[in-house]
Order: structure tokens, then sequence, then C-alpha cells
């Protein structure tokens, strides 16, 4: 929580000071502007906040009322902005800021154990958390690089090089895949240290590399062969090719 709070911090100082055409300028994300990932930030928290409070499906369908069914997950967020579109920026920041808030209160007001509705399925409030964490991470690397700025690359990526590690049974399955055997993440983070996942049996693969490029990756941003990660065993091409933090 404390990682979620820093990063939330992080994306309200990059746009805060943004004037209309700042806030209009094309992220990452192609198709979106600034606004647009700000207000699918917004959107989702909303969605996050429905599920701690038992009400997911309800706030769901509020939020995609009249907007007929999605082929995909990425293809129903887009058709959310696209819907949402045409506010004020100060609207849709204000909204982003109030979700944001409100998110924290309710999760830290939650026991991280607690099973709730999410997009994929049933998660612990801890995970949920993890998952909210990765996503304001990547969207803010969405508006930082075209804006000049600087993206955080220290602690808090353990926990999203964590998710995507405690995750990989669920990205191959939903490729329709299965994992050979146990994976090992051997992460190099900014400051030297190196972080160790591992499982409880002799892993079958190996995944060695930088923490942040396995976040970026992890978030799809950027291409296994555009990193120096470097895998071994009988799944190594699939992990770096399947690994996600969202779903």
């Amino acid at each position: 929580m404390a990682a979620l709070a820093a990063q939330q911090d992080d994306l309200a100082t990059l746009v805060s000071s943004l004037g209309a055409d700042g806030w209009q300028t094309p992220s990452r994300c192609p198709g979106w502007s600034v606004a647009d990932v700000v207000l699918h930030l917004a959107q989702t928290n909303e969605m996050a906040l429905g599920s701690v409070r038992g009400r997911y499906e309800s706030v769901v369908a509020a939020l995609t009322g009249g907007l007929g069914p999605a082929a995909s997950v990425d293809d129903g967020a887009g058709m959310m902005v696209e819907a949402g579109r045409g506010v004020p920026v100060a609207e849709v920041f204000a909204r982003w800021q109030e979700s944001a808030t409100a998110l924290r209160v309710e999760l830290l007001a939650c026991d991280p154990g607690t099973r709730l509705t999410w997009v994929a399925g049933e998660l612990s409030a801890r995970t949920l958390a993890t998952t909210r964490l990765a996503e304001t991470w990547i969207h803010t690397g969405d508006v930082a690089l075209p804006l000049g700025a600087d993206l955080a690359e220290d602690d808090r990526l353990w926990h999203i090089a964590r998710l995507a590690w405690r995750t990989l049974p669920y990205a191959f399955a939903r490729a329709g895949r299965a994992l050979a055997g146990p994976v090992a993440f051997e992460l190099a983070a900014a400051n030297g240290d190196i972080w160790h996942f591992s499982p409880d049996d002799e892993p079958a693969t190996v995944v060695e590399g930088s923490a942040v490029e396995l976040c970026t990756l992890a978030g799809q941003r950027v291409a296994p062969a555009d990193t120096g990660l470097v895998a071994r065993g009988p799944d190594a091409a699939a992990v770096l090719s399947l690994v996600r933090t969202f779903a």
C-alpha cells in the first residue's frame, strides 16, 4: 500500500502542472492521450472499489452501460475510455484523485486475504492492491515517456516483479498452455540488489536480468528481444513472451 501511494503521488506530480495541451499529448498507449490514460486509471480504480465494496458487477455495468459486448479486456477498456472522453481535464484529474484516495482507504481497511472479484476471477485483497500498483506504474510510464520525465525504478518494483512471477500459471493458461515446470526469477534492482523469486522445488526455467526490464515486459511495453533478459529452460521463450501483470 505504501508503494501504491508513492506511485499515485508520482503520477499526480507528473500531470498536476500540465496545461490543456499537455493533457492532450499522445501517450505511449496507441490512440490514447495523457488525459485518456488518467481516465482509464480512474475507471479501473472505480472497478476495484466496487470489488472491495461487494458491488463489482454493478460498477462494471454502470461503466459499460450501452457500450455493447467487447471482444477482449483491452477492447472493453478502450470502449470505456472512448465513452468517457469529452469532459474537462480538471474533472478527469479530480475523478482519478478521488478514486485513488478512496481505494487506498478501502484496501487498508480490508483483510489482506479477503477474496475479491476481479476481471479474471477472484483474487486476494493483497493481490488486488498489487495489480493496482502494477497498472499505475506502467501507465505512469505511458505518460512520463512522451513528457520526457523519469519513471520510478525503486523497491516498489519488487511487488510488481513478484506479481509477474506468481501469476505465470495464469498467463500460460490464458494462452492455452501449461508450464513444463517451476520458474525462478533472478532480477537485478536499480540499487544493485538481486531479487530472488524461487519456487519450493528446483526450477525448470530461470529468468535473469534487470528488474525494471522484467516489469516493463510484463506490462507489455517492450518485446523480449529488446531487453537484456536471459531465460534458460524448457519454458524460456514462452515465459518471456507470456509474462504479464494484468488480466
